[in-house]
């Protein structure tokens, strides 16, 4: 069974290269995980992938091979392959990335449209440091020892392909990775289950460094954590007899599970509860890096 996955990155409006944002290595290995994360939220084994640059006429051949190697070396770490492609001239750097996954059959994968009514609902890791990252490079936060982790997960993210192979073997229900924000994508996967999804943000799990910047922004720290994107973790909803189950799957792997809410009946999308129990309202993510 194959499935594929199909993303583009564009300077200015999901990177920026100038003031040290971002490196041309950097910008490869972050297409390359955008593309094997979706392949993480449907269970699939990484396989071929095909990489397209759009290179501007002063971004150099040098900088070309080191923004290849750097999507080559997390391909090759992920047993998948770039195994063709294309370059082309563009008015700005353009990478746009096709990646093909596999199983034994389509009962192994997992979609987005199977959540139930009675599920927990859960994530992987950790959230908010690719937000809080943002923060810190447009200086609106200071640059200091709690933005050092939030800094490295936003510029060398990892997919989560193994966590994604065990949750579906554990028997999840429905699941995205989580690149436009947990607000946006779990309302995703509300949507196409027609359930609701109840996340309660004061369970999210913070990466290092969000809280002390959210308080330098005056955010709740659950803010960044919902409504920055490419977290590129693993949102999921499961039946409630398999949690113990997929607890020991993840404690396995060395990774981390926590359980942020349940799946009811009613108008199809999601709601946002603060510490209080009050209802929140957040918006995802949009694409600026």
């Amino acid at each position: 069974m194959c499935v594929t996955s199909v993303d583009a990155m564009i300077e200015g409006v999901h990177f920026r290269l100038a003031d040290g944002w971002a490196s041309p290595a950097e910008v490869g290995h972050r297409a390359m995980a955008g593309a094997l994360s979706d392949l993480a939220a449907m269970g699939a084994e990484a396989g071929e992938a095909y990489l397209v640059l759009g290179l501007p006429h002063d971004f150099s051949e040098q900088r070309a091979l080191e923004l290849v190697r750097a999507a080559a070396a997390l391909a090759s770490s992920c047993e998948a392959t770039i195994a063709g492609g294309d370059v082309v001239a563009a008015p700005v750097l353009t990478v746009a990335m096709t990646a093909v996954g596999w199983a034994e059959s389509s009962e192994e994968l997992v979609g987005r449209d199977g959540a139930c009514e009675g599920d927990l609902v859960g994530v992987t890791g950790r959230l908010g440091g690719p937000g809080a990252a943002l923060a810190v490079m447009e200086a609106r936060a200071t640059h200091g020892a709690a933005a050092e982790q939030a800094l490295r997960r936003a510029r060398s993210p990892m997919p989560r392909l193994r966590e994604g192979r065990a949750l579906a073997a554990a028997g999840v229900h429905a699941m995205i990775d989580l690149s436009d924000g947990l607000a946006t994508d779990a309302a995703h996967l509300g949507r196409a289950s027609g359930v609701r999804l109840h996340v309660d943000l004061g369970a999210l799990p913070l990466e290092q460094g969000v809280r002390e910047i959210s308080a330098e922004l005056g955010l709740a720290a659950w803010e960044l954590a919902a409504s920055g994107g490419e977290d590129y973790e693993l949102c999921f909803c499961a039946p409630v007899a398999e949690r113990e189950h997929i607890e020991q799957a993840m404690d396995a792997l060395g990774g981390e599970v926590s359980w942020i809410g349940e799946v009811r009946a009613g108008p199809p999308g999601v709601s946002l509860s603060d510490e209080r129990g009050d209802l929140v309202r957040i918006e995802g993510f949009e694409h600026r890096w």
